[in-house]
């Protein structure tokens, strides 16, 4: 099966998959549709570690297992590992939907299981790169998995859990800013390159790049050890603007209205804002958390998610970028609901809080159902030059 030609093929389509359906079956929990699954630690719990841990992990283990092996010129993980893989996968989603009846040890056990071998696949080529130059996907991995396993073994406890799934947020916007950073140079540059007009190059610069991986750190671990205190509100402020700053490398003239640098651009702005929602809320005594966070999943990770599937999954099936009208229009709807969703975490429009959430899942559902529409044939069919790896078209 075409499915099994490259790590990203089987786990693209399950991000998209499991976002749509988790999702849906939120929505349809909320409204008495639907029963909520035996989970242990409550329904919003459920709802955020499948976001978090289903949705992006799955996200994440196709762009690393694709990538990893292109940026260090190493072997792809053989296709009977990545069966083993998605199987994990599969099944950690279930135990975790079981884990009221199970308890938390098998859905602990497949998840914590999952990001180690994750981490085995990517350890070998990243350290062995001599010029490293691509270990803060290692030291992020590895955060996750240290964060996921705090997150059980709170629910084990009967503690909270949520702390942990807030800091994990943190961690996944690192990631992106890591991602996009490797990714950006080339997409932005054959934009310039096509269009003209702008002579000097794009560059993703270390210290703005850094600056703000330093930001969100301090404010995700702030978030943690002293909740509600003002000086994480002063935390995400700062994030905010480091973010903000990171923008001023994206000022490329006019190539910034095409899709392959302004989806990237719009990346960032969910997240500023997001924490500058965040860091506003808590200053001023307001929840305004929700929707802050919000911003930050489903317009900073689902854009990042898209931008990233979109590129990687038609270049590396041997199609070549996708310049069909769907990939804006899919981008539109996703921060569209971003913002929505955020709107409904706002004290002031307390009285359209169902319509506001049920059009923002509903944007976020339609989004990646017209992904796996227009994205099916180059993840689950042959190549167009009928090759049998990841190479990208000559």
């Amino acid at each position: 099966m075409g499915i099994w030609i490259c790590p990203f093929r089987p786990f693209f389509l399950l991000t998209a998959t499991h976002g749509a359906l988790a999702i849906a079956w939120w929505v349809g929990l909320l409204a008495g549709i639907l029963p909520l699954p035996e989970v242990a630690g409550g329904p919003v719990v459920w709802h955020a570690h499948e976001l978090l841990f289903g949705f992006a992990t799955a996200s994440i283990a196709g762009f690393l297992l694709t990538a990893v092996p292109e940026f260090t010129g190493t072997a792809p993980i053989p296709r009977r590992r990545l069966k083993l893989l998605v199987a994990i996968w599969l099944a950690g989603r279930i135990a975790f939907a079981q884990s009221g009846t199970l308890g938390v040890l098998p859905a602990a056990t497949f998840d914590l299981g999952l990001l180690a071998l994750l981490l085995a696949a990517v350890a070998k080529p990243l350290w062995q790169q001599p010029s490293r130059r691509h270990l803060a996907f290692f030291h992020t991995l590895l955060a996750l998995g240290i964060v996921h396993a705090g997150f059980y073994l709170a629910l084990h406890r009967g503690g909270d859990a949520m702390p942990w799934l807030r800091l994990s947020i943190g961690l996944l916007m690192i990631l992106i800013v890591v991602a996009l950073s490797r990714i950006s140079m080339r997409l932005v540059n054959d934009v310039l390159e096509t269009q003209g007009g702008f002579a000097a190059p794009y560059m993703a610069r270390p210290p703005r790049r850094n600056l703000a991986i330093v930001a969100i750190a301090a404010y995700s671990l702030g978030a943690l050890l002293i909740p509600g205190n003002a000086v994480t509100g002063w935390l995400a402020l700062a994030a905010a603007a480091a973010i903000f700053n990171l923008l001023n490398d994206w000022h490329v003239g006019r190539a910034l209205g095409q899709r392959w640098v302004l989806i990237p651009y719009l990346v960032y702005w969910c997240m500023a804002l997001g924490y500058a929602t965040i860091g506003w809320g808590q200053l001023a005594d307001s929840p305004l958390t929700s929707a802050g966070e919000h911003l930050l999943l489903v317009g900073a990770l689902g854009l990042s998610v898209l931008i990233v599937m979109a590129v990687a999954g038609r270049m590396h099936s041997g199609w070549g970028l996708d310049h069909r009208r769907w990939l804006p229009f899919t981008a539109s709807l996703l921060v569209a609901a971003a913002l929505l969703r955020a709107a409904a975490g706002w004290p002031a429009t307390a009285a359209f809080l169902t319509p506001l959430l049920h059009t923002a899942a509903l944007l976020w559902l339609l989004a990646w159902s017209v992904y796996l529409f227009f994205s099916w044939q180059n993840l689950a069919g042959p190549r167009p030059d009928g090759g049998q790896g990841c190479d990208e078209p000559s």
